[in-house]
């Protein structure tokens, strides 16, 4: 059986068409190299060298068997490298879920930053409902996910990484709009656009929470499922809307959004992924570029940065 040491002997004596200059560069003995290109010639079934006293030559069949074993010998090296280097999570392909929300700031730097810093890691990017990237992530669809922390699979873990406080969007022409700041009571009666239940279960049982712990039950004259539809039908002049923070990198038009007073619980952008997959390579990089864009990100906003999420678990 013909191995990779026969191939290196022969390269060597090929490249040096010296026994005695290829025994000293592969740090054997003259003789043992002798003995393993003789095997080779068995094992191929014809010689390979014409040798002399006086010198080494290539025979044509020596020739095609150097440019064949140069190929192997290469792919070889590039297996090592690349398996190296996929051990190392620098090449492969990762597989990612992501909120439509996402899209808004986190996600494009997110992806920026990793591609720039593993520029061999193909990146599949699918946009999935938060419930449906659980699904993925189990079945193992998807690798790691963008999403917002709700009640998920055992198997899975959930990371927050960004923080996404609530804001009030109301149109320019509100009276409310020449204010910073409002009391979440103060919306008491005025017409609001409300997530939906079915559609955005964890904005629409948030907000209703927080406007019945101010004492009042949202007058809900329009609902949508997405953010920037919110955003843009209070533009519209349709009603206010609490929505998330991150609606402030859409800059709708007719919209000006005012802090809460009363500080409500923020919502947050999270990471997913399978609890088995933590440890491959490539999911723990993109981890990483994740909480890292994340935390320039709040540096950013508040001015420091976050000491509550700080590091790959």
């Amino acid at each position: 059986m013909i191995d990779v040491r026969h191939m290196r002997y022969f390269q060597a004596v090929a490249e040096e068409l010296h026994f005695g200059r290829a025994a000293s560069r592969l740090y054997i003995a003259q003789p043992a190299l002798s003995r393993q290109i003789q095997q080779l010639e068995e094992l191929v079934g014809t010689p390979l060298l014409r040798r002399t006293q006086r010198k080494v030559e290539l025979l044509p069949a020596g020739q095609v068997f150097l440019e064949r074993s140069n190929l192997i010998l290469a792919d070889i090296e590039r297996a090592v490298v690349d398996a190296r280097r996929t051990g190392a999570g620098e090449l492969g392909r990762l597989s990612v879920g992501f909120i439509h929300s996402s899209t808004y700031g986190l996600l494009p730097s997110i992806v920026e930053r990793f591609r720039h810093l593993y520029p061999d890691i193909e990146l599949e990017l699918h946009e999935m409902p938060i419930a449906e990237q659980h699904v993925a992530l189990t079945r193992g669809v998807i690798d790691v996910g963008l999403l917002r922390p709700q009640p998920a699979p055992p198997e899975l873990e959930v990371q927050p990484v960004l923080e996404d406080p609530f804001l009030v969007a109301v149109p320019l022409t509100h009276p409310l709009a020449k204010r910073r700041s409002v009391r979440l009571e103060e919306l008491q009666g005025e017409p609001m656009v409300m997530f939906p239940h079915r559609g955005s279960p964890l904005f629409h049982s948030r907000i209703m929470a927080m406007c019945e712990a101010a004492g009042f039950t949202p007058r809900v004259v329009q609902q949508a499922t997405q953010i920037h539809t919110v955003a843009g039908l209070v533009g519209a002049g349709i009603g206010l809307a609490i929505i998330p923070g991150t609606a402030r990198n859409l800059q709708p038009r007719g919209v000006r959004f005012l802090e809460i007073a009363d500080r409500p619980e923020p919502v947050h952008v999270a990471l997913g992924w399978l609890r088995s997959k933590e440890d491959l390579p490539a999911v723990r990089s993109f981890r990483q570029v994740t909480l890292l864009v994340a935390q320039q990100m709040w540096a950013a906003r508040v001015g420091e940065p976050s000491s509550a999420i700080s590091r790959v678990r």
